[in-house]
């Protein structure tokens, strides 16, 4: 059974870091692409961007351009996302989804394995 678990959220003051990390079990995260979203209520989900095999991340959402990072440890089996200069408008639940298809889109509906997410709220 396939298990996508996010963790590393929390509650961090305006300018500060965080670092998510996705990790799975059933699954060899360096085979697939992976995607970090967010979602605050009442709103769609918002695509931050994806890694797959080729260790070049995609980044979809220009509002976290040159803040946020995504990497990934394949002998650790995780994809993080680091999170820099984080902003108010930054609060939102996020999510990792595993697309069983090595190749990166912005599309939520094209992930297959989505973990519960992780709270990141921004304020001071």
């Amino acid at each position: 059974q396939v298990q996508v678990v996010e963790s590393g959220g929390g509650v961090v003051q305006p300018g500060g870091s965080l670092r998510l990390s996705c990790a799975a079990s059933g699954f060899t995260l360096g085979y697939y692409a992976i995607g970090w979203f967010r979602q605050v209520p009442g709103k769609e989900r918002e695509a931050i961007g994806c890694i797959s095999d080729t260790d070049t991340p995609n980044y979809y959402t220009t509002s976290v351009k040159d803040r946020f990072t995504i990497s990934k440890d394949n002998a650790k089996n995780t994809v993080f996302l680091q999170m820099n200069g984080l902003k108010p408008e930054d609060t939102a639940v996020y999510y990792c989804a595993i697309r069983t298809y090595d190749l990166c889109t912005a599309y939520a509906g094209a992930y297959d394995h989505w973990g519960q997410g992780t709270q990141v709220t921004v304020s001071s």
